[in-house]
């Protein structure tokens, strides 16, 4: 049995949107996508797993709508949560096994921004002519963002939740332009839980700080 025969099922229309069919994959990609936000906004580990079956199903949903940096990004999401993972139960050095909330240093921010900028302009110019994609710089711009928001999650750093912000920003108008109404929803629903996930590391961080100078005092 091929590969194709396997994932046929997955690309058939479950119902219409906007007089536009939306496939088994685009729901699946829906629901465990909002349940792995829901779960990195409350720091549960399950996040890694559900996010890496949610990387799959997007991997296949937009090789078809012709967003190859998006459908390559997933390859790179799959590692980026293997090492989250083991970050997550290893990282909180001697004595703590849980990785606790910090901020992003300066020396972070501009290793980051230097990688996003280079990143963007390297994709756009790869998608604009290796590609017969439509919108190379949106997807190039998204990519690059996700990348270092992915790397702020994998690290906790607190300012993960802006730029996955601006990525959702991004996303839902150029998915609604790719005609994929669902997953652009689902990244409204995003936005939202981004807005959670940083009132609740922000809290986190708060309380931890306070209880640093109750100790220090």
């Amino acid at each position: 049995m091929s590969l194709a025969t396997l994932l046929g099922p997955l690309q058939r229309p479950l119902f219409t949107i906007l007089d536009t069919p939306v496939s088994w994959t685009e729901v699946l990609g829906f629901g465990s996508g909002a349940l792995c936000v829901w779960l990195v906004a409350r720091q549960r580990l399950a996040n890694w797993p559900i996010g890496i079956a949610n990387n799959l199903f997007f991997v296949l949903l937009f090789t078809q709508a012709g967003l190859y940096a998006d459908a390559g990004l997933q390859i790179v999401f799959i590692t980026l949560a293997v090492y989250g993972w083991w970050t997550w139960t290893h990282g909180g050095g001697p004595g703590s096994d849980v990785l606790p909330v910090r901020r992003t240093t300066r020396t972070e921010w501009t290793w980051l921004l230097m990688a996003g900028v280079v990143g963007t302009l390297a994709l756009t110019l790869l998608l604009d002519r290796a590609t017969d994609s439509t919108v190379p710089f949106w997807d190039a711009l998204t990519t690059a963002l996700s990348l270092m928001a992915t790397y702020g999650q994998c690290r906790k750093r607190l300012e993960s939740w802006w730029l996955w912000i601006a990525a959702d920003v991004v996303y839902v108008p150029l998915y609604a332009y790719k005609e994929l109404y669902l997953t652009s929803l689902l990244y409204v629903g995003f936005m939202t839980l981004c807005v959670l996930g940083l009132r609740g590391w922000t809290k986190d961080l708060t309380a931890r700080r306070a209880l640093q100078v109750e100790a220090a005092a």
